[in-house]
């Protein structure tokens, strides 16, 4: 798993988040989609809590929705706006979405993520997911000390060791500079039980045009 993040307001949150991908056909439609979702068909949800999403440099899609439950992404999903809405989404997409969500939620918060210039979200597992999510959340002040370009972070955990980490920074370069950086003492072995505990390769989806949505927009 990545360096934790820069933050100093670590959180387990009751949240239900759900990330989804796809090969796009039409970047304009789908990020024209996407964006009509608040006043549009997501006007009535309850529960919706925000959105991020953008597309990778190699066409890929990636978004994740922000519930207050699981129950409140069913009772969406079920609605028939709903499921018009996203009819013209995948109308844009090559293929069928990958969808992978979560009820185990950690977001960390120092600034404002839906200021953020530049999002990486990355996928991958680990042997032993408590562990890694107690890693995560270690000495948050030493982390902001260390990145003071992450605006904050959200980890979605499963019990088999599969997780997403989206990271918000406040611009890719700044991001670059710090991920050369050489970590503190007092992280440097936090940073090498993280990477122990990778099973395989982690992949990574770097939207440099990030899309924040919210109930106030």
């Amino acid at each position: 798993m990545s360096p934790g993040p820069a933050t100093s307001n670590h959180t387990e949150v009751e949240m239900f988040v759900q990330m989804f991908t796809g090969k796009v056909t039409d970047a304009d439609a789908v990020r024209a989609t996407l964006e009509s979702w608040p006043t549009g068909a997501g006007r009535d949800a309850k529960g919706w809590l925000g959105s991020t999403a953008g597309i990778t440099d190699d066409g890929q899609l990636v978004a994740l929705a922000r519930f207050e439950s699981a129950e409140a992404a069913r009772a969406n999903s079920d609605r028939p706006e709903q499921g018009q809405w996203w009819d013209s989404l995948a109308a844009n997409l090559d293929g069928e979405a990958t969808f992978f969500d979560s009820t185990e939620v950690d977001e960390d918060l120092v600034g404002d993520p839906d200021t953020a210039g530049f999002v990486q979200v990355m996928r991958g597992q680990v042997s032993d997911a408590a562990r890694a999510r107690e890693l995560a959340s270690a000495d948050p002040g030493a982390w902001a000390r260390f990145r003071p370009d992450i605006l904050g972070s959200l980890l979605l955990s499963r019990d088999d060791g599969e997780y997403v980490m989206a990271i918000s920074f406040t611009s890719e370069a700044e991001a670059r500079v710090g991920e050369q950086t050489e970590p503190p003492a007092e992280l440097a072995a936090t940073m090498q039980e993280m990477n122990e505990l990778e099973v395989g390769e982690v992949t990574y989806h770097d939207l440099r045009d990030p899309w924040m949505m919210s109930p106030s927009t």
